[in-house]
């Protein structure tokens, strides 16, 4: 007869991980000729970090406004 060797069950922690929502941002922005456009920015750390990513990713622009959204 074989014998199984047999594990310890993993420990499971007491304390659940719970990590806060990543804050969520919307920002309106307006093209030079006069376009405008919304955005829904969900992978910014704060405000000036949602500024860059818009900016960085629609190039020029006349004027950006940016939103915590609820």
């Amino acid at each position: 007869m074989k014998t199984q060797a047999q594990r310890k069950p993993a420990k499971q922690s007491n304390m659940p991980i719970n990590r806060a929502p990543r804050p969520e941002y919307v920002a309106a922005i307006r093209y030079p000729d006069g376009r405008s456009d919304l955005f829904h920015i969900r992978n910014a750390d704060n405000l000036a970090d949602a500024r860059e990513l818009v900016i960085s990713e629609v190039g020029e622009v006349r004027s950006v406004m940016i939103a915590l959204r609820h």
